[in-house]
């Protein structure tokens, strides 16, 4: 076994434009997303519902762009589809700019986010192919830490363009959003392209990856991981502002806790965590997550509001001490369990749970929200015990989950 390095970043002298890229993608993304529904509203005569059904049909109908990303990842390699992703985005935001019609929303929406869904079957590729065994999860951690800091600084951007509320501000922030993905594309030109060689590794297809029991159960566990991580965005704030009559800034206050977590606390945790068992952090983080649903059950039996408030950031705050343990290591086990010839259609199939987890869980987590605070919190302690058994599973059965982290 090697020594495991306990530096909190990796090196990215080498590949400054890749993470570049990344910073300015997750710029422009941050800066659209809180506004998206209100640019629509702002810009056209349409109603909030025709909206909200034309993004969801342009959601569903981008769910097999992953998959098919996949293949021409392992032929092509990543680089060129991941810049055809990029391409996709800017040419569906700019045609954001012209719509006035449902048909054309879903139209461009559709380019957004097929082109999303293939940027990240090839983004786990890409950042494979760039670290060196032992530093993945390194890797991974960082970029999970620089698109939350530019989620953030978008969203700040966005919050202030807003306040001013005209159209030519919704306008703008779409031409932002726009070009940070022809930005993107540039600065991706330089990375490099890994293709893998054909061979007998690359035979049976997308046969081969369904048939992969082993694999399946990761893509299991990625579900139940990724079903957790949407709850920050759905349920936590609904929970925390309309059922328990919170003020309006504890919402923020827990996307900001998150984010700052995430963008500053990634890297040191992963250094501590260094020699430790891979499997073992992953159940560990699903603990958190448990630990993050029970305080928010607490918070509803809570009478005094300061204190409330308390018990609901010390859960936001295990919660996402969870995301921080199990984000970088799902992404590197996942990777790593491929084989390399195939590693695009691997993580394709690994990335379409975290997609359809996104496609259910506006709908699963609000049903279960308005049944109750019980039902939703402990449902969700039921999904994090799951993941937690799926991930002692592929502990025993997938060498890159008995891994130590940071072991070449």
């Amino acid at each position: 076994m090697t020594t495991p390095e306990r530096t909190f970043r990796p090196s990215i002298a080498r590949h400054r434009r890749f993470v570049a890229g990344i910073v300015i993608d997750s710029i422009g993304t941050g800066v659209f997303i809180p506004v998206s529904m209100l640019y629509f509203l702002a810009t056209t005569s349409l109603t909030l519902v025709q909206v909200g059904a034309a993004l969801t049909t342009a959601g569903l109908l981008a769910l097999p762009a992953g998959p098919l990303a996949g293949g021409l990842v392992d032929r092509y390699g990543a680089k060129p589809v991941l810049q055809a992703a990029n391409l996709a985005q800017a040419l569906g935001f700019a045609g954001y700019l012209v719509v006035d019609q449902t048909w054309q929303i879903a139209v461009f929406a559709w380019l957004n986010s097929a082109g999303r869904a293939v940027f990240f079957s090839c983004y786990g590729v890409t950042v494979t192919a760039l670290a060196a065994p032992g530093q993945r999860e390194r890797w991974f951690g960082l970029m999970g830490s620089v698109r939350n800091l530019g989620y953030a600084l978008g969203g700040l951007l966005s919050a202030v363009a807003v306040s001013f509320g005209t159209h030519g501000v919704y306008a703008a922030i779409v031409v932002v959003n726009a070009l940070s993905y022809v930005a993107a594309f540039v600065l991706m030109r330089t990375v490099p392209n890994s293709r893998p060689e054909a061979g007998r590794d690359a035979a049976g297809g997308w046969g081969r990856v369904l048939r992969d029991r082993r694999y399946l159960s990761l893509v299991a566990h990625q579900l139940c991981f990724a079903i957790s991580l949407f709850a920050l965005n759905i349920a936590i704030p609904v929970y925390a502002v309309d059922v328990l009559g919170l003020p309006g800034w504890t919402a923020g206050a827990v996307f900001a806790l998150n984010t700052l977590m995430v963008g500053f606390g990634q890297g040191v945790v992963l250094g501590w965590l260094g020699g430790r068992i891979r499997s073992r952090v992953l159940v560990a983080g699903h603990a958190c997550f448990a630990a993050g649903y029970v305080l928010f059950l607490a918070a509803d039996r809570v009478a005094a509001l300061a204190l409330a408030v308390a018990v609901v950031l010390l859960g936001a705050g295990s919660y996402t001490f969870g995301e921080i343990l199990g984000g970088p290591i799902t992404s590197t086990v996942a990777a790593e369990s491929a084989p390399a010839a195939l590693r695009g259609r691997y993580l394709a199939l690994n990335q379409l749970a975290v997609t359809v987890a996104g496609a259910v869980a506006p709908a699963a987590l609000s049903g279960l929200l308005s049944a109750g605070a019980a039902t939703i919190w402990l449902t969700l302690v039921g999904v994090s015990a799951l993941g937690a058994t799926l991930a002692t599973t592929i502990g025993r059965v997938m060498p890159a989950a008995q891994n130590r982290i940071g072991d070449a």
